[in-house]
């Protein structure tokens, strides 16, 4: 990971993520901040899942999946994408956000930021696959936050 920094506001990196971002509860994506997009940036992605499930669901557990952001986006507010921004299908099988739901213990989730030279261009509601694939070869950077959340 290089320069570019991902961090929210409602909890520290590593921290246990608010109960009203959780699935069961108010279910809304917390705020996000962005810094130190590279220079050449057309676009970034942004991916939240829960590698944590792998045991309980069979598989890492993806919560949102946002592409098309545009590169001068500074901040993601609560409860709401960046104009412009396509949202991908989760693992609840919806379009947009589905909050922290831990079937058996504390998960570590993961908000994974990519910056990239492109856009990708993919129908809305494409899975985090279709997004993984498409900028495979042209990202410039990245940058990650976890949170923690328990049932």
């Amino acid at each position: 990971m290089g320069e570019l920094m991902l961090r929210s506001p409602a909890f520290e990196d590593g921290e246990k993520i608010p109960r009203k971002y959780g699935y069961k509860e108010d279910d809304v994506n917390p705020p996000l901040k962005i810094s130190r997009i590279p220079a050449g940036a057309e676009s970034l992605a942004l991916v939240m899942d829960d590698p944590d499930a792998k045991e309980p669901a069979g598989k890492i557990w993806d919560h949102w999946v946002v592409w098309d952001i545009e590169p001068n986006t500074s901040e993601i507010p609560e409860n709401s994408i960046p104009p412009g921004a396509m949202e991908g299908k989760n693992d609840y099988d919806k379009r947009g956000y589905g909050g922290p739901n831990p079937p058996d213990r504390e998960h570590t989730y993961r908000f994974k930021l990519y910056a990239l030279d492109t856009t990708l261009d993919l129908p809305p509601g494409s899975t985090k696959e279709d997004v993984r694939n498409s900028m495979k070869g042209h990202i410039l950077d990245k940058a990650m936050l976890t949170g923690t959340y328990a049932p």
